[in-house]
């Protein structure tokens, strides 16, 4: 059945944000959105390490929204975060609290990966997607830029500057001063320069601001009085006359700033006043659309079967030229044998499975750098490489799954040892070996099965050893290698597959 309900968690480096959205006819509309403002950013050190104050901060937000979604399908909730998560060295210790507090996964997202789905989500909110836009999204640790037409980004980048952190930088005790906004400004132009090229020749229709950095500004230029709509050049500059008057962020009194804003507004003007600079705006809109709604949509396009990931993959495929017959061969192969193990992987929609699969796709990627060691390279690049739809963990668990392909299993022995991901591993390096030939025609299949003790027994045909002895004294190193982890497998060649339950 469709979702009636989607839910997007968003821990931001300024915000934790809860979105519920009811879904009718393929749209979402928002139902409830809750709000914790943690300054996560504001806890990370200057050797990269979030300190216990902003974790708790975090967790308590995150305890919050557990209890509003009580009773919601797991498969209807993604939670995302973003920079201060992707730098903070602490991270995945972190994440193991975060995620028992909130109690779904949660996936830390790569830069470029939250620019797409912050254009997802502001996309689904414009009048006239079908204008050339240019979306500015200035969060508490990064700063994500996008061009885009209708529902595809045609640039993205994201670059490592954001409200909380400019804020801290140049604003620290809430003082006003003409030299350091400069200083602010200048830091950010210059981050800037990196990008405004390419997104010059790009070009655009219309500027659009989102999430809350671009919210509280156009909010105080037109309740001030300081813009008639929207953020535009000569609001920025009186906005900027009356803060320096003011000389301190307490002294400001200005309409429409929240309390919650007040200590990362500094920061955020600052960006956005270096942005209109730099890529010489006028005025720019606002729009309600940001990641949280982009991560709805993208989780709906996913039941939909409309999943990014899938897109990905085969770009991916034919980026690094990988022979496509192999991959499919590979993959079948791969995929029947987790199905002997876990008939409830037969699923086309199971997640495991489809991990397998993508797995199966990619793990020659590396041989358009060189056959040695190839799986290594192989792993590399889905480890590091930008592969919208996926989350860092997604491209983390891919690269271990392709780099245990081949060659010692020892590479991947700190994966958990209850992980299906040893399943997954062995299956897709028995069908690497069945299809170690290349060829089409593979006479029978082999079939696998878990013995009393928990051990793994893999059948054969027994005219391998005449027509397939590569293939046949392959099979038979694999026990070797799986013994070198304390796991039991051993290999039959049969003349007729034993039934199920060994």
């Amino acid at each position: 059945m469709p979702y009636e309900l989607v839910c997007a968690v968003d821990l931001g480096s300024n915000s934790f944000r809860l979105i519920v959205g009811r879904v009718v006819n393929d749209q979402i509309y928002p139902l409830d959105n809750l709000k914790a403002s943690v300054r996560l950013a504001a806890g990370l050190s200057s050797d990269k390490i979030l300190d216990e104050a902003a974790q708790q901060r975090g967790l308590e937000a995150l305890r919050r929204f557990s209890q509003r979604l009580r009773g919601v399908s797991p498969d209807a909730v993604r939670a995302v975060a973003t920079n201060t998560l992707r730098v903070a060295k602490n991270a995945p210790e972190f994440l193991v609290r975060a995620e028992e507090a909130l109690g779904f996964p949660i996936e830390v997202i790569a830069g470029r990966e939250e620019a797409r789905l912050i254009y997802v989500g502001v996309a689904h909110t414009l009048p006239d997607p079908g204008l050339q836009q240019l979306v500015v999204d200035i969060g508490g640790g990064s700063t994500e830029f996008i061009i885009g037409r209708n529902f595809e980004p045609l640039q993205l980048e994201s670059l490592y500057m954001g409200c909380v952190s400019y804020s801290l930088r140049y604003f620290p005790d809430g003082l006003i001063e003409r030299s350091a906004l400069r200083e602010a400004e200048l830091a950010a132009r210059q981050e800037l320069q990196a990008i405004t090229g390419a997104y010059n020749r790009t070009g655009w229709d219309q500027a659009v601001g989102s999430s809350g950095s671009a919210k509280a500004v156009c909010d105080v230029l037109e309740l001030n009085g300081f813009s008639s709509s929207g953020i535009t050049r000569e609001g920025l500059d009186r906005l900027r006359t009356h803060m320096l008057k003011a000389g301190h962020i307490e002294r400001m009194g200005l309409e429409g700033l929240k309390s919650d804003r007040l200590p990362v507004f500094l920061g955020g003007f600052a960006i956005l006043s270096a942005v209109f600079k730099e890529f010489e705006l006028e005025h720019m809109v606002f729009s309600d659309g940001a990641l949280r709604l982009g991560v709805l949509y993208d989780l709906l396009g996913r039941y939909h079967r409309h999943d990014l990931r899938d897109a990905t993959v085969e770009a991916f495929m034919t980026r690094y030229q990988v022979d496509p017959r192999q991959a499919r061969r590979v993959a079948e192969t791969a995929l029947q044998l987790l199905a002997d193990l876990h008939p409830a992987c037969a699923e086309a929609d199971d997640h495991d499975r489809r991990f397998l699969d993508w797995a199966a796709k990619l793990h020659e990627l590396g041989l358009s750098i060189a056959h040695a060691s190839y799986h290594k390279h192989t792993a590399y690049i889905l480890a590091n490489a930008d592969m919208p739809g996926f989350s860092r963990m997604d491209q983390g668990r891919l690269a271990r799954i392709a780099l245990a392909h081949r060659g010692k299993l020892e590479r991947v022995q700190a994966i958990d040892p209850e992980s299906i991901d040893w399943d997954l591993i062995l299956c897709l390096r028995l069908a690497v070996v069945v299809h170690r030939a290349r060829d089409e025609q593979v006479q029978g299949r082999i079939r696998i099965d878990r013995d009393k003790r928990g051990g793994h027994v893999v059948y054969a045909p027994a005219d391998w050893q005449r027509t397939m002895p590569l293939t046949a004294a392959a099979l038979h190193e694999e026990e070797q290698q799986w013994a070198r982890l304390g796991r039991s497998l051993r290999v039959k060649m049969q003349r007729q597959p034993a039934e199920s339950g060994v």
